[in-house]
């Protein structure tokens, strides 16, 4: 290395070779316009070794270097010096100070003088602010206020990535973790999510779905009916569309005005899901409507029955909306938040936009289940980040049935 580079030595723990981590934290390196050298490479001899690599990694400019080792964090390479953290007040509201620590979704710690601090709620592509307490926190970008003391660059922070398992040595549920295909035993993929669900309310911990309308239009909807009635749902995330089609379903017995019973259409049926959101809305909420009677079925129903919170974020092209619909969508990406502590596990089933919002909120140490119709979309959620999303490519409706078969039998 030449005197008029920069550099930093990163080490990275785990079955480096087996998942590839180690050659994507080299890729991310020259990818970024830096160089880097193999100081030391020890290697697991049994399944079971992790390996240990030691990486010099170089840039021209000091400011490069400091973009280099927070890109490879994301990896889980740390700097085997990672010193203190420096922080700048914040210039102005919603404005981080231009060398911000910008995070990852995994677990994440601050020095601040000699003590390690865990960071509250791990979300990728926030920055860290630094309270009384001290308490160090991730906040987005909209809400972080003038003079908040954010962290900048890389210095005194590390990550850690969730346990590894071994190549062969897998728990039932990652057999899951391989790439995305459809030709895989869906009755045994069933059986993993209900045998991790259970575990996981078992723990005191919640379910967050997140759900599209095809739930409804697939004929679903009263699966995951019995799902929430058994306490598998804690939580919904969706968008006006569910809630709309799942609504006109329970009203009028159609769903974009195509019978469900008969799978075709009906007169005047392109009218019933405008029809159904004027109903809700002379009701006031969802909630109202289930109280004075006027709505009997369906998913949003159960989940007012049971007294289970849920959250619709609106889009540009809804009809409406539904009372209920946050329409600023940057209230609504706070409300998710709000439902995220306690969250043990996910699943997000015929959503792409949807899916992909929560990922880029969720830590990483939180298992998550991708189910589509479109292999496309479990792709695009690992590939915005959400390395933990495990990906089932099947009609959802035949999904949930299968699912309320194990969790909820009639």
């Amino acid at each position: 290395m030449s005197s008029s580079t920069h550099s930093a030595v990163v080490t990275l723990t785990g079955h480096l070779m087996d998942t590839g981590i180690l050659a994507r934290v080299l890729d991310d390196v020259l990818e970024y316009g830096g160089d880097y050298r193999i100081d030391n490479l020890d290697l697991g001899r049994q399944h079971q070794d992790e390996s240990r690599a030691l990486v010099e990694v170089s840039a021209s400019e000091p400011e490069l270097l400091e973009r280099i080792l927070m890109r490879v964090q994301v990896h889980g390479a740390n700097a085997v010096d990672p010193g203190t953290a420096t922080t700048r007040p914040a210039p102005s509201d919603g404005v981080f100070p231009e060398d911000f620590y910008s995070t990852t979704n995994l677990e994440t710690l601050v020095r601040l003088d000699r003590e390690w601090l865990r960071v509250q709620r791990p979300e990728m592509d926030c920055g860290l602010v630094v309270t009384d307490g001290p308490v160090v926190r991730t906040v987005p970008v909209s809400d972080v206020r003038a003079g908040d003391a954010v962290v900048c660059g890389a210095h005194g922070v590390r990550v850690e990535l969730p346990p590894q398992a071994p190549r062969g040595d897998e728990d039932d549920f990652g057999f899951m973790s391989s790439s995305v295909s459809s030709e895989k035993p869906q009755a045994l993929l069933v059986r993993q999510i209900a045998e991790r669900m259970r575990e996981v309310k078992a723990a005191g911990k919640r379910v967050l779905w997140v759900g599209g309308p095809a739930v409804v239009h697939t004929g679903a909807a009263p699966a995951m009916v019995r799902l929430v009635r058994a306490g598998y749902v804690d939580v919904l995330f969706a968008g006006n569309a569910l809630a709309t089609h799942d609504i006109e379903s329970a009203l009028f017995g159609t769903s974009l005005g195509v019978d469900l019973a008969k799978g075709s259409g009906v007169p005047h049926g392109h009218e019933h899901h405008i029809r159904a959101i004027n109903t809700i809305r002379a009701a006031g909420s969802i909630a109202a409507a289930v109280e004075n009677g006027v709505l009997t079925g369906g998913v949003m129903h159960a989940l007012v029955q049971a007294g289970k919170p849920f959250v619709l974020v609106g889009s540009v092209r809804d009809d409406g909306p539904l009372p209920d619909v946050i329409t600023d969508v940057i209230d609504g990406q706070r409300a998710m938040r709000a439902e995220l502590p306690d969250v043990g596990f996910a699943i997000m089933v015929a959503t792409m936009l949807h899916s992909i919002a929560t990922g880029n909120i969720l830590p990483a140490s939180v298992p998550l289940v991708c189910v589509d119709i479109n292999p496309a979309t479990v792709t695009k959620l690992a590939d915005r980040g959400s390395a933990q999303a495990m990906g089932i490519v099947t009609d959802i409706g035949l999904f949930l049935e299968q699912l309320a078969r194990e969790l909820a039998p009639e």
